[in-house]
């Protein structure tokens, strides 16, 4: 219903009616909207599906799930705020686990690493779900004469949404390799040159 109204538009009443029941028989069930909007995002989390095979490295591994949860979230673009407003950080204990001891990093940068992926993957999904959701580009038209090195990089850029998004995961998970092979994890980049 939330993909079809849009979520300022849904209300107990019009669920109640989609099932058939009266809409007092709902708060049986949920004290009010907001109780029932946090089940829908308790749902799309719990609905995410699983990588199929194991891909070739860690790094990769993580990548096929980022893009199966943001798959997942950009088929529901009305619905997908939903995680931001009510995230179920609780639901993700397992998963969060299942990624420590998987991470070949030090567990010293391991919630680092955690956290940069996880808002970096809902963050870019929730940027195209609400483009979608109003039925507009992720990116606006640019005026190439106000904005020319903008404009060029959008006209150069070969990739897709969805494949922009994984180049720049991988661009993230290269950055922490290199900065563990040098040493510098835990400490400022140094910018001087």
């Amino acid at each position: 219903m939330i993909d079809e109204l849009g979520l300022e538009e849904l209300s107990l009443s019009h669920v109640a009616r989609k099932l058939g029941v009266r809409p007092p028989s709902l708060y049986h069930h949920f004290t009010d909207k907001s109780e029932l909007l946090q089940e829908v995002a308790r749902i799309m989390l719990a609905r995410m599906p699983t990588v199929d095979g194991a891909p070739p490295s860690f790094e990769e591994q993580i990548i096929a799930r980022c893009v199966l949860t943001r798959r997942t979230l950009l088929k529901h673009p009305n619905a997908a705020p939903l995680i931001l407003r009510y995230f179920p950080r609780h639901l993700l204990l397992a998963a969060y686990e299942r990624a420590a001891s998987e991470e070949p990093y030090p567990t010293t940068i391991q919630l680092t690493v955690i956290d940069a992926i996880e808002k970096y993957t809902f963050g870019t999904a929730l940027f195209e779900a609400s483009a979608r959701a109003r039925g507009v580009d992720p990116m606006p038209p640019v005026d190439g004469a106000k904005f020319p090195s903008l404009a060029q990089a959008i006209a150069d850029n070969p990739f897709g949404d969805e494949e922009l998004f994984v180049e720049s995961l991988r661009m993230f998970l290269v950055g922490v390799r290199q900065r563990l092979a040098t040493g510098s994890v835990g400490r400022p980049l140094d910018t001087a040159g």
